[in-house]
């Protein structure tokens, strides 16, 4: 029996930044599988813009606290953190704050290239209490998610530069609820509403239909299975065998070789944990182990450079080697 396909998205409400979105006759139990999987979605993988690195003149490090200014560095940081920018551009852009106390600055203080555009001007950044001049140089970066700021140091901070926890994604709150509904004659078919609030550098319908279209896009991605390369082309790859090549003897040394991969893993009497290993991730035969690659090899559960080792030596009592 086919499993009834839902209906398309309705709007139940649209209102500044926020919207609440509908989808009725859920197949039982798929209202918490599909919101789950949008909400996780939305929150991880929309892009955004933030501030990743700062510099303050005046400020060594974060600790550091500034002659004339009401905050120290790490509440003047918190506060840039909650600017929220739209850009245009791909690239790192640089933005500044040129102010001379005493003053209030703010966000509409900021100084912004034409493909940079500062979306909450009211937000704090710090109070001036005397005749001193506020300089500081932002680094505003596109990104997905979030991404803590011992990433960006280790990356790409320069000297002199205080790198920040960067939270790029564009949306303040996401949530989704399920109750049941009647389809024919089942009443616990599923409907789900969820509700998107973005910061203003994108619609929340938006917000939904791109992370519909990631997660159909990821999904394709997964269809199908990677076809295994037939038996005798390993066994022709790995020997590089001919059947014109090579006279009497080499043929039959051969012969004897592509035999001798045809058998199971057992005939290498190996250690039980090591046999373990290789028949649970699939590897059945000696063909099937020599065309694995010694990283390969160490990757797999229960295997180490101890049975990576063991394996090499059972194989080289017959003249055989990893790829």
């Amino acid at each position: 029996m086919d499993i009834t396909l839902p209906s398309k998205p309705k709007i139940i409400k649209e209102e500044d930044f926020f919207g609440t979105y509908q989808i009725d006759g859920l197949y039982p139990g798929y209202g918490h599988t599909l919101g789950n999987s949008l909400r996780r979605i939305i929150l991880s993988s929309l892009p955004g813009a933030a501030i990743t690195s700062v510099k303050i003149d005046g400020a060594e490090h974060e600790f550091a606290t500034l002659a004339d200014v009401k905050e120290d560095v790490i509440n003047i940081l918190l506060n840039l953190k909650q600017v929220r920018f739209k850009m245009l551009t791909d690239e790192p852009q640089k933005v500044t704050i040129s102010a001379k106390g005493p003053q209030t600055v703010s966000a509409k203080d900021i100084e912004t290239p034409g493909q940079v555009e500062v979306l909450n001007p009211d937000q704090h950044i710090a109070e001036v209490t005397g005749k001193k001049d506020f300089t500081v140089e932002m680094t505003v970066e596109k990104g997905l998610g979030y991404v803590p700021k011992e990433v960006l140091q280790k990356d790409k901070v320069e000297i002199g530069s205080i790198a920040v926890d960067a939270v790029f994604t564009p949306i303040r709150r996401v949530n989704y609820e399920v109750e049941n509904m009647r389809v024919g004659d089942r009443t616990d078919f599923n409907r789900l509403h969820i509700s998107i609030e973005t910061d203003g550098t994108v619609d929340p319908r938006e917000v939904l239909e791109q992370s519909i279209m990631i997660m159909i896009q990821q999904l394709k991605a997964i269809v199908g299975f990677e076809e295994e390369m037939p038996e005798e082309q390993i066994i022709e790859e790995l020997t590089g065998a001919s059947e014109e090549e090579g006279d009497e003897e080499e043929m039959s040394h051969e012969e004897e070789k592509k035999e001798f991969l045809k058998t199971r893993i057992e005939s290498l009497d190996l250690s039980a944990r090591t046999e373990n290993a290789l028949t649970n991730a699939n590897i059945r035969t000696v063909g099937g182990l020599v065309r694995k690659k010694e990283q390969d090899i160490l990757d797999l559960e229960g295997l180490g450079e101890k049975g990576l080792q063991e394996i090499k030596r059972a194989l080289s009592n017959f003249g055989i080697t990893l790829k």
